[in-house]
């Protein structure tokens, strides 16, 4: 099919391009801010978008302005085609890593952030100084929606948590498998644990769900075979458990990349578990908006490279 040249001349560019800061701030005043344009001008364009598209595409509610059936659909089409538009002129422009600025905002658990962070703040000062990393908790829940919002440009997890659609893109970092730490001192065990002991000693158990609920992979396979464990703490800061663990009787269920490095630095002791819980993948997933986005590929190559060799 041809390209109707007539019709696509009525389209302004920098019409689009409010249009995403409308479908997405779904205000007037903050669409205007976001595109450093007046309320006024924003309105005119509101009027001139709901024209080209025959649509109302906002419309009045008692919490505030609401997209149209219409507008939802527009979403990451839009910005799907505005982030290409930009790449495909970008790459006309060499990326400089070593004279970028540019900021990048990662959602990550401090878990993720001590195990790969340290390396890739030291590479970014080596040879991206103006490149800054700004990291965040995330909420797996709402993952997705703050991808889709351009509200994150990257995040690293488990496989099962970052469960996207055709838009997202993802990729293996690397595999994970588990032990079990603890303070032989307190628990009085030595290695390797036993599943009497493992279901006798209370446990330390991270979670970033809020409520009451901490269940995790470990009450999973527990409860395959008819167990339960005993829970003592529950925590969102993964960094406060090897401490935790160290003082008390108590003992974690804890990656093994971490486990080793911290039992090597707070003389804690690590085990097998007695209950099998198979590998994790962890993975590092984007808005596909940004696939050819020089900077950000560029940025997921060091973050892959850096993986690749813990």
């Amino acid at each position: 099919m041809g390209i109707d040249a007539v019709n696509l001349g009525r389209i302004d560019l920098n019409l689009l391009v409010h249009l995403d800061a409308l479908l997405n701030e779904r205000s007037v005043t903050r669409a205007a801010s976001r595109v450093g344009i007046g309320q006024s001008a924003m309105s005119h364009n509101l009027a001139r978008l709901r024209e080209l598209f025959g649509d109302e595409l906002l419309t009045r509610g008692s919490d505030g302005m609401r997209l149209t059936p219409r507008a939802l659909t527009l979403l990451e089409p839009v910005r799907t085609m505005l982030a290409q538009v930009e790449a495909l002129v970008s790459r006309d422009q060499a990326f400089d890593p070593a004279t970028a600025v540019r900021t990048f905002r990662f959602g990550l658990s401090d878990s993720m952030e001590v195990l790969i962070m340290p390396a890739l703040l030291a590479r970014m000062r080596e040879v991206a100084p103006g490149i800054h990393l700004r990291l965040a908790n995330f909420d797996a829940s709402r993952l997705l929606d703050e991808l889709d919002a351009d509200e994150m440009d990257l995040a690293i997890g488990y496989d099962l948590m970052l469960q996207g659609q055709f838009h997202h893109k993802r990729r293996k970092l690397f595999t994970e498998t588990w032990l079990c730490m603890f303070n032989a001192e307190k628990t009085g065990i030595t290695p390797p644990i036993s599943l009497d002991d493992y279901l006798r000693l209370p446990h330390v158990v991270t979670s970033l769900r809020p409520g009451r609920n901490a269940r995790g992979i470990v009450d999973g396979a527990l409860d395959k075979l008819g167990l339960r464990r005993s829970i003592a703490l529950t925590t969102p800061r993964f960094l406060t458990v090897p401490s935790l663990v160290a003082q008390a009787p108590v003992i974690v269920t804890v990656q093994s990349r971490l486990a080793h490095r911290f039992a090597a630095e707070l003389g804690l002791s690590l085990s097998p578990l007695p209950v099998e819980l198979g590998e994790i993948t962890m993975s590092l997933l984007w808005h596909a908006s940004y696939d050819r986005d020089p900077a950000h590929s560029w940025l997921r190559e060091q973050v892959t490279g850096l993986a690749a060799e813990l």
